[in-house]
């Protein structure tokens, strides 16, 4: 099976997927303060589930012929998701996952909408269970910010 136009979407979320799991993990290591037990253990099962996406979606890339990006160069050049930064406090870490997760989801729906003109029911398929895994941490990062903390408040 080849679809080059879905591969190529398909690429650009595993690079945001990966990019995602690097700085959640990072985060996961650097965070401190009074939520340390919590987000610690938050960023843990959020950066767990993103490793396990990474593989499903590089083995997705395969399955339509094409071969999946696997380095550092490559994920940075096709991913829009920013590096983290281990200096931020734990709010802004919060609200960087939580930007971070939205900014994912709008590249999955790109990709999602070349799956569906591709007539490709089995990526779309796990193009929608990503968006929901996105939108699932994004809410689950926003419930852990102090009712004043302002952020975008797509989900």
């Amino acid at each position: 099976m080849s679809n080059k136009a879905t591969a190529t979407q398909l690429k650009n979320v595993l690079a945001d997927t990966y990019a995602l799991f690097t700085k959640t993990h990072g985060y996961h290591w650097n965070v401190e303060g009074v939520n340390f037990a919590g987000l610690h253990t938050l960023f843990e099962g959020q950066y767990n589930e993103l490793f396990e996406a990474v593989d499903l979606l590089a083995e997705r890339i395969r399955a339509l012929g094409e071969k999946a990006p696997g380095s550092a160069t490559e994920f940075k050049k096709l991913s829009s998701v920013a590096d983290g930064n281990a200096g931020f406090d734990d709010l802004r870490m919060i609200k960087d996952l939580y930007e971070s997760n939205l900014l994912v989801v709008t590249t999955i729906k790109k990709a999602l909408t070349a799956a569906e003109k591709a007539g490709d029911v089995s990526t779309a398929d796990l193009l929608t269970q990503r968006i929901t895994a996105h939108e699932k941490a994004a809410w689950m990062l926003k419930a852990s910010l102090p009712a004043n903390a302002k952020v975008k408040l797509a989900v």
